[in-house]
């Protein structure tokens, strides 16, 4: 497995360019099925999670292509509807494909999905919204089994704002017949890029963003080329990043609006952010300060995508913080390789306490998940010393070359591979 290797203690410095956000880009690849032809797709980023999705796609017959931050997507020869069970155990996001392929076919046989070990993610919600459409359920040991033939509007409840499951209630009700109106949907601004995309195919969506969704179900949908929104949690990274280097970092391509909740907390410690358009600037020169109390929680709160990583910052901050998780009971998980690195934080439940250290140390840790693995690029690169960071395919799944892209802020970090070490042993 790959790992990083992280020269601590350099303030982050220069300008970088945000790239599109894998959580918009994904549901969007899925909901180009809806259409007969070839989909366009620009400012897809290079991650494993993009990949693999291609090749889900490719495996139910469609052709794809990747270069240079654009994807095409050709669903002319699609064919199947079973979504292989290994592939799905890779990416949670795979579950995705369950409303655009039901909407297609009238049915679709998808597995429990993979990806993160963050805690219990069910996907009842999904499948009841799937059944107020017309659709049976079977499941089948892991299997699950959804047949539709004729979709038919209604309204849906989520008992939760759930992201997925209101994806894929708007993608298999663009085709059904009638109106369908979801309640407390999520706001995420994904769901306000999925609506985007759908109505630039010829859908009638309206109300994403807000908690109330209305589909006018239309009678087909035609290609598109679409362009994905900046990756918001890439640029949180970012700008903690800098904050928790004390450094001086200009973001460019980036949306402030999607991170108005982040740019809340950092101000509150002290960093210095300026907006202008499409381009923020953060900069933090002395020690940060504490924040009394932060909760995760559906969007627009404090992303729980970002709570690992603000809380490297608190670490490091003078004074003490408290960090409640509210969205998932398992991400806490990177606490422990922090602790290893000097940090001084305890656990109660789904609250973390902080207390603010002077300073992190380098140390070899673990990534246990996509965004705890971040959190720890970001310990290593604010760290006095070297910090090897172990298990790197899980960052690889959110973040392009996290490596390259924080080594053009100044940062010495490399990656190393097994095949490159035994390849310098031998010299």
């Amino acid at each position: 497995m790959d790992k990083l290797v992280i020269e601590g203690g350099k303030p982050l410095s220069g300008s970088i360019r945000i790239h599109g956000a894998k959580n918009a880009a994904l549901p969007i690849m899925a909901a180009s099925l809806l259409a007969d032809g070839e989909v366009t797709l620009h400012n897809v980023p290079h991650l494993l999670d993009i990949e693999v999705m291609l090749y889900i796609l490719e495996r139910l017959g469609c052709t794809c292509r990747h270069e240079q931050g654009t994807v095409t997507i050709n669903t002319s020869s699609i064919q199947s509807y079973d979504v292989p069970e290994e592939l799905m155990k890779q990416m949670r996001s795979s579950i995705f494909l369950m409303g655009p392929l039901l909407a297609k076919f009238g049915q679709v046989s998808v597995y429990q999905p993979g990806g993160c070990a963050i805690g219990e993610r069910k996907i009842d919600l999904h499948l009841r919204g799937l059944e107020a459409l017309g659709a049976t359920i079977e499941e089948q040991d892991q299997q699950i089994i959804c047949r539709g033939r004729s979709l038919v509007g209604t309204d849906i409840h989520l008992d939760f704002p759930s992201v997925g499951a209101t994806e894929n209630i708007m993608m298999a009700a663009v085709v059904a017949k009638g109106t369908t109106t979801i309640f407390n949907a999520a706001r995420e601004p994904e769901i306000q890029d999925l609506q985007h995309f759908l109505n630039a195919m010829g859908a009638s969506i309206i109300g994403a963003g807000t908690d109330t969704i209305t589909i006018n179900g239309v009678e087909k949908l035609v290609p598109c080329s679409y362009e994905i929104i900046p990756d918001r949690i890439v640029a949180g990274t970012v700008m903690i990043a800098a904050a928790a280097t004390r450094g001086n970092v200009t973001l460019t391509h980036c949306n402030p609006a999607h991170l108005t909740s982040l740019i809340h907390v950092l101000k509150r410690t002290g960093v210095q952010i300026t907006v202008c358009n499409d381009i923020m600037t953060v900069s933090c020169m002395s020690r940060p300060k504490s924040v009394d109390r932060i909760v995760t929680s559906p969007y627009p709160s404090f992303p729980t995508d970002l709570q690992s990583q603000i809380m490297v910052l608190l670490s490091l901050a003078d004074g003490f913080s408290v960090m409640k998780e509210t969205v998932f009971e398992g991400r806490f998980k990177h606490v422990d390789e922090l602790n290893v690195m000097g940090a001084d934080i305890s656990v109660d439940l789904n609250a973390a306490f902080i207390r603010g250290v002077p300073r992190l140390y380098g140390a070899t840790v673990e990534a246990t998940d996509l965004r705890a693995g971040a959190a720890l690029v970001i310990a290593g690169l604010a760290a006095q010393g070297k910090t090897v960071v172990e298990q790197v395919h899980h960052i690889d799944r959110g973040y392009d070359c996290i490596e390259k892209l924080f080594q053009s802020l100044g940062a010495s970090v490399e990656r190393q591979s097994p095949v490159s070490k035994q390849l310098d042993f031998a010299n």
